[in-house]
């Protein structure tokens, strides 16, 4: 039996109750642990700190957790977190609710600036929306543009469609729900039911019905006996009459059939690895070794804790251990189906309302009398109730105006009409042209979600070429591998293939500004705003240096240092030309010429004693601009490039500046140009594609997040170049 990575509908329902507990508390901060856990810290007047996190990537939970178990922060925080800290900072948890009987959390803070709400969905790929309190999208860490619905910054967050809630569900409409099916019991009640494979089976064991029972079988008794668990379990999870279990199986023992004696003894082994954590105790794991728990919460803490402590103790030879690499290329042909159907979706959606506003014209008459007969009725205080009256009436008598009315809807204030053969929904109180417009503007509106359907089913596809060569790499090197004993493990590593990357940090005083190393060795520094191209000028720019600048407005000072501020500065120091070179190309890389993406730019270069802060009679300097005295030494149409790489020795962190310098320095580098992606899109993509370079994902997830990756990327948009 495999381990529980995802938490169930049941499992949200009965997290609800026992999260609301804290309703009161105060968020102190906020933290992101790469690119799919969030962390909010709080502190309850009753329970004193409270960590909850949520998790939204390949495990799926939301839990608080013991103190001492939660990770350590982040050494930067990301500008998602950052949002968050602004937001919620001081503000009180007002709770949470689950949304229908979907694997969806809505927590809801309250601060005297407004209402915030972070939406957290456990299903699917996973993710985090932060809306305000009208459900405005403010940020989110995955955007979602599909047939069904659209979740990104700016608009309006949309839920998934709504399902059978099967712990309200009325036996009417339980009695519907199985009489549509077409298969047996316990596949109706996992997926017309919505209770998902362990809850079906659970409630057939409880009910005392035959799981594999064909539907056309079961009759009003089965009906009775199944629906009266459901009320049972329903009751339960109201009440919160919980008993917390985490559920354990030997090591090794798939099946589950590990020696006991009868009355659930463990025989001569202990089992030793987690697979379960329930609000209650389940029939289903009857034959588990179970532990009790105070609170589902609790069991939840100590499941996860366990179930990573398991993985990290595992020591396999990842030679030998082989990715699934058919699964996950066979996901990405499922999602593209998908995104193929979502645009024809989108095709037909706006091809029909374009052809309803047509049809509007082509009966503008008959359509200007139904409009014009709703109106005048309406200014006369005529109900509702009474129009659509009158439209039978007229139907009745052969009226063609009233024949083509099939429906007044006096609550939304609207008149369905029916024209060659196709319904149109039409706003009373508008004329004919307003309804066709509103008509033509959906259509527009779709055509755009259609583009950006489009653009995510590009992204599917370099995701599954990406897939399949990682196949065929692998594939390629297992043939080819041998061994080799006497290789010296001193030599160069090969820090990709490490299964456990060590992390060493450095965070050099140069960190907040831009930076690199040029192939000599040479610092090369530039401003990120006005502010810190002042603060070069003024503070570290020193005899020797060599300061650069692109000839077009709107670029960092760059400054390539002869000495470090901690050495003794010197003039006699000849940097070398190809260093020089270097730092012109990072200069007009890092400059409105890639954002107005431009792929050239012309670079000045000069002395450090030709710069001064100290403009001439009758000049004006702003903040971060400077004058300069003397010659310039031009560097024509340098071209615009840029990579950025992760550099494991002597340290472990994110570098970026131009490919020359940074693939002698970096274990893998990822080259860039400017493009049609926004630079945090663009971020994104590079960090997926640095974490499936790297054997141990977690160290890529720990020094290389988005936004770490971001620091090393220049303004405006970008592309991977060999895209």
């Amino acid at each position: 039996m495999d381990p529980k990575r995802e938490l169930t509908s049941v499992d949200l329902a009965a997290l609800v109750g026992e999260l609301g507990a804290y309703e009161g508390a105060k968020v102190d901060k906020a933290y992101l642990y790469g690119d799919d856990l969030v962390r909010l810290k709080m502190r309850d007047f009753d329970r004193g700190r409270v960590e909850l996190l949520l998790e939204v990537g390949e495990t799926k939970r939301a839990h608080t957790v013991a103190p001492e178990r939660v990770p350590d922060a982040p050494g930067r925080p990301p500008q998602f977190a950052m949002m968050l800290r602004n937001r919620l900072s001081g503000a009180d948890f007002a709770g949470v609710e689950q949304y229908e009987f979907d694997r969806i959390l809505e927590f809801v803070f309250e601060r005297e600036d407004g209402t915030t709400r972070i939406i957290v969905e456990l299903f699917g790929q996973g993710n985090v929306a932060v809306t305000d309190g009208e459900y405005e999208v403010i940020d989110c860490l995955e955007t979602v543009r599909l047939k069904s619905r659209t979740v990104v910054p700016g608009s309006r967050y949309e839920f998934p469609d709504s399902r059978t809630n099967p712990l309200t569900v009325s036996r009417e409409a339980f009695d519907r729900e199985m009489e549509d099916s077409d298969t047996d019991v316990v596949r109706t009640l996992a997926t017309q039911l919505n209770f998902g494979g362990l809850y079906a089976e659970e409630i057939c064991t409880r009910a005392g019905v035959e799981k594999a029972m064909d539907i056309a079988e079961a009759d009003e008794d089965v009906y009775d006996r199944i629906y009266g668990a459901i009320e049972r379990l329903a009751l339960d999870l109201r009440n919160g009459n919980f008993d917390p279990r985490l559920y354990l199986a030997d090591e090794g023992d798939d099946d589950n059939e590990s020696e006991s004696d009868e009355n659930g003894g463990d025989g001569d082994s202990s089992p030793d690895r987690v697979v379960d954590a329930t609000p209650f105790p389940l029939e289903e794991h009857v034959e588990l070794a179970s532990e009790p728990y105070d609170s589902f919460l609790a069991a939840l803490d100590d499941y996860f804790y366990r179930l990573e402590l398991a993985e990290d103790e595992e020591e396999t030879d990842p030679t030998t251990q082989r990715p699934d690499f058919e699964e996950e290329i066979a996901k990405y042909e499922r999602i593209i189906e998908q995104q193929q159907g979502a645009i024809e979706g989108f095709e037909q959606e706006a091809d029909a309302l374009r052809e309803q506003a047509e049809l509007l014209y082509a009966e503008y008459g008959l359509v200007d009398d139904i409009l014009s007969t709703v109106q005048e009725a309406r200014a006369q205080d005529r109900p509702w109730e009474e129009i659509e009256e009158r439209f039978a009436e007229g139907a009745d008598r052969g009226i063609a105006a009233a024949e083509a009315v099939v429906d007044v809807d006096g609550s939304e204030g609207t008149v369905t009409v029916e024209l060659d053969g196709e319904r149109i929904d039409l706003v009373a109180k508008q004329g004919v042209e307003q309804n066709a417009d509103r008509l033509y503007t959906e259509a527009k509106r779709v055509e755009e979600k259609k583009e950006g359907a489009l653009a995510a089913i590009e992204d599917t596809r370099e995701d599954l070429a990406e897939a399949k060569a990682r196949r065929d790499r692998w594939e390629e090197e297992d043939a080819a591998a041998e061994g080799d004993d006497d290789e010296d493990e001193d030599d160069d590593r090969d820090w990709l293939s490490e299964p456990s990357v060590p992390i060493r940090e450095n965070e050099p005083w140069f960190d907040r500004f831009r930076w690199f190393h040029t192939s000599d060795g040479y610092l090369v520094i530039g401003g990120r705003n006005a502010d810190q191209n002042e603060e070069l000028v003024k503070k570290y720019l020193e005899p020797g240096d060599k300061v650069l600048h692109t000839q077009a407005h709107g670029g960092p000072v760059t400054v390539l240092k002869a000495t470090d501020p901690s050495e003794a500065s010197s003039s006699d120091i000849e940097l070398p030309e190809s260093s020089i070179e270097e730092a012109a190309q990072f200069a007009v890389s890092y400059s409105s010429v890639w954002k107005d993406g431009r792929y050239a730019g012309d670079v000045y270069a000069v002395d450090s004693d030709q710069v001064t802060k100290t403009p001439e009679s009758g000049e004006y300097l702003e903040k971060g601009g400077f004058a300069i005295r003397g010659d310039r030494t031009y560097y024509r149409d340098t071209p615009v490039d840029v990579a950025v790489g992760i550099q494991c020795e002597p340290y472990t962190r994110v570098i970026g500046g131009p490919p020359s310098a940074i693939e002698g320095q970096a274990e893998t580098t990822i080259e860039l140009e400017p493009g049609r992606y926004a630079q945090a899109d663009a971020a994104k993509r590079i960090y997926r594609r640095f974490r499936e370079r790297f054997e141990d994902e977690s160290f890529v997830r720990k020094i290389a997040s988005p936004d770490r990756i971001q620091h090393f990327m220049p303004p405006g948009g970008s592309r991977i170049s060999e895209e």
